[in-house]
């Protein structure tokens, strides 16, 4: 019976297992058919584009001029070496064979690979920037053994030589990480060089261009068998700097020829055009464009001169004397003095039951306020200081930009410290006491300032009390030609009364051209406005305290100027670092000055007074080469006796 009913199932069971095979050759006609025919576009384009490669083709920078028309910042034609990972076999074996064959540290080699893990396999990573015509010949003498490993030629920067404007103009490197992650960075690939520092940073987007690409076809093993065609990259936008290359050049010359390091700023008072800005020592941009060593990248940080350090904008300083200029305008503007009103310096002064000396032992005698700058008279401006308190400082000197961010175009600009009641409560929970408010009023004390501050301070005196904003850009260039840029946000008119404004004006004129200590700042015909400020860098019982230990802790240097003093045209500061004496540094603004002044009337340029036994040849101006965009037109423009008791703070010569 069993086997009676296996035999009636088998028809059953045939006919289930002819249906599941139609139903399994079905299934696979219908996906035939999908991926055959349905889908057969993409699925070719994805077949080609497994041989295919699009390899990224290097933008040129764009170029930078100064404000005449001299190019500062071009771009030239360097070879690199890569390797093409996906093509080598054995990468710690090839990094090793090229370091060998260049005569670099293989740590620079694998340095740069493990960087580029992220970036696909079949993309050149670029191991050597800028190589030797020796470097390069070696690869080639070894391109058969060494697969994967090929020499690209890429643009790269050219800056200008002897490091000149190295901290305004910044320098280039590959991008990093961190700067990956950041949202302004999110259209830039793995690997590509952008600004690092300076001008080449702030204005990175528009420098930098757009890469080109290459499209190859590239069989099983990844190796190229034929190009498909190229888009050529599109170079950055042109920038027409507001700096003038030659005033740059001459406050770098001034500083090495008198054997001084430190900032200079120069800007005209008008616009906040920035003619210079300096910081010495400095770097060579140069060698990172080449793609510095590891060697060469540690001696700048362990440098102890920190010539990586901007000192123009993050260099925090005490003012000394430079600062009794806020303090003239606050004490005019607040109506606590007049221009007339007299204080009698008898050599120094009590106050609180502490006596504070003047630089002049003998004391200056009865002086007004214009006698009192060009004189410098420290009791005058004790007195002053006492008077306002420091709040009032504190209103007056920020507005003139102390202690302010000044909002020039420059990466990591450091703000200063202007002192207040309110700073000192949240920074130390304590009150402010009325005897410190006496340092502050000759800027010692808690005050510290930037230079650029200061030449922004200088600016808004020189033109009369509007508070600039400086900037390094004029104009862009947006390929149809050059479009002006506007002027930066963020200036306004202080309401300073013309009359306060031109007392303080002449007396920083009588400090230079009558009998204050900023003679060597003089130029015949021109009527400079300066002043003078020597700044401890150490208290002196703490400077006793050091001893003869290694740090420098000489007094710093300061010089601010403008000129003509009816009409300025130019205004800023020169800071020289361990200098000893504001008058050190007021031939550097000069030359500054001179060489400007020269420019402007098309005359030859000067030269610095030559040292003992080393004659100075002329000077030549940097070669105009494209005119860059339109000059803007030049800039247009200003009682009742006090006693204070004669009666030790350390306070010294040309404050």
């Amino acid at each position: 019976m069993p086997f009676t009913e296996d035999r009636l199932n088998l028809p059953l069971r045939l006919r289930v297992l002819q249906w599941s095979l139609a139903a399994v050759f079905l299934a696979l006609a219908i996906a035939f058919w999908y991926f055959q025919v349905a889908r057969h576009q993409q699925f070719l384009e994805m077949a080609e584009n497994n041989h295919q490669r699009a390899l990224p083709l290097a933008a040129p920078r764009g170029v930078l001029f100064d404000r005449r028309g001299s190019v500062l910042v071009e771009n030239r034609f360097a070879f690199n070496i890569s390797i093409v990972r996906e093509q080598t076999a054995d990468l710690a074996r090839t990094a090793l064979d090229v370091a060998q064959l260049t005569g670099v540290p293989v740590e620079t080699i694998t340095d740069a690979l493990e960087r580029s893990k992220r970036l696909p396999s079949y993309r050149p990573t670029v191991v050597l920037r800028d190589v030797t015509e020796s470097q390069m010949a070696a690869v080639a003498a070894h391109r058969l053994e060494l697969p994967g490993v090929i020499v690209e030629k890429v643009p790269t920067r050219r800056y200008p030589p002897a490091s000149m404007a190295a901290h305004l103009i910044g320098y280039v490197g590959e991008v990093t990480d961190a700067q990956l992650a950041r949202p302004e960075y999110k259209d830039v690939q793995g690997g590509a060089v952008v600004g690092q520092s300076g001008v080449e940073q702030t204005y990175n987007p528009l420098l930098m261009g757009a890469d080109g690409a290459r499209h190859v076809i590239v069989n099983s093993r990844g190796r190229e068998i034929d190009v498909l065609g190229e888009e050529e990259p599109t170079e950055g936008r042109r920038l027409q700097l507001t700096i003038d290359a030659d005033v740059q050049r001459a406050a770098e010359e001034a500083f090495r020829h008198y054997g001084f390091r430190g900032a200079a700023i120069a800007l005209a008072p008008s616009t906040g055009e920035v003619l210079a800005l300096s910081s010495l020592p400095a770097y060579d941009p140069n060698s990172f464009a080449a793609g510095i060593g590891r060697a060469e990248w540690n001696g700048l940080l362990t440098d102890p001169l920190r010539p990586l350090n901007n000192r123009a904008v993050q260099g925090r300083y005490s003012p000394g004397s430079l600062f009794k200029i806020a303090v003239a305008v606050a004490g005019l503007e607040e109506g606590v003095i007049t221009p007339d009103t007299r204080i009698f310096c008898g050599g120094g002064a009590s106050f609180y039951g502490r006596f504070f000396k003047c630089h002049k032992a003998g004391g200056h005698g009865s002086v007004s306020m214009r006698e009192a700058l060009e004189k410098s008279c420290n009791v005058y401006f004790y007195t002053l200081g006492n008077l306002l308190g420091v709040d009032r400082m504190h209103k007056w000197a920020t507005a003139l930009g102390l202690g302010e961010m000044s909002g020039i175009d420059l990466p990591h600009e450091t703000q200063g410290i202007m002192p207040s009641t309110a700073w000192k409560k949240q920074r130390t929970g304590e009150k402010w006491y009325a005897g410190e408010t006496i340092s502050v009023a000759i800027g010692q004390g808690q005050v510290s300032v930037t230079p650029v501050s200061l030449a922004v301070m200088m600016a808004s005196v020189a033109n009369g009390g509007t508070r600039i904003v400086p900037h390094l850009v004029r104009a862009v260039d947006n390929g149809k030609g050059w479009e002006q840029l506007p002027a930066p946000a963020g200036q306004r008119d202080l309401g300073m009364a013309h009359e306060n404004v031109e007392v303080v004006r002449e007396g920083l004129w009588m400090v230079v051209n009558g009998a204050g200590t900023g003679g060597r700042g003089r130029i015949v015909g021109y009527d400079v406005g300066g002043k003078t400020g020597t700044a401890q860098v150490i208290s002196n019982q703490g400077k006793a305290r050091a001893g003869k230990g290694g740090r420098d802790l000489r007094d710093h240097g300061w010089f601010v100027f403008f000129a003509p003093a009816k009409n300025p045209t130019i205004a800023g500061v020169v800071f020289a670092e361990h200098a000893e004496h504001g008058y050190s540094a007021a031939p550097i603004a000069k030359f500054m000055m001179e060489t400007w002044f020269a420019k402007e009337e098309g005359r030859p340029l000067p030269t610095l007074a030559p040292l003992p036994g080393t004659p100075v040849a002329p000077r030549a101006p940097m070669p105009t080469v494209v005119a860059a965009g339109p000059r803007p037109a030049a800039p247009s423009r200003a009682a009742t006796p006090v006693t204070a008791t004669a009666s030790t703070s350390r306070t010294g010569g040309d404050r």
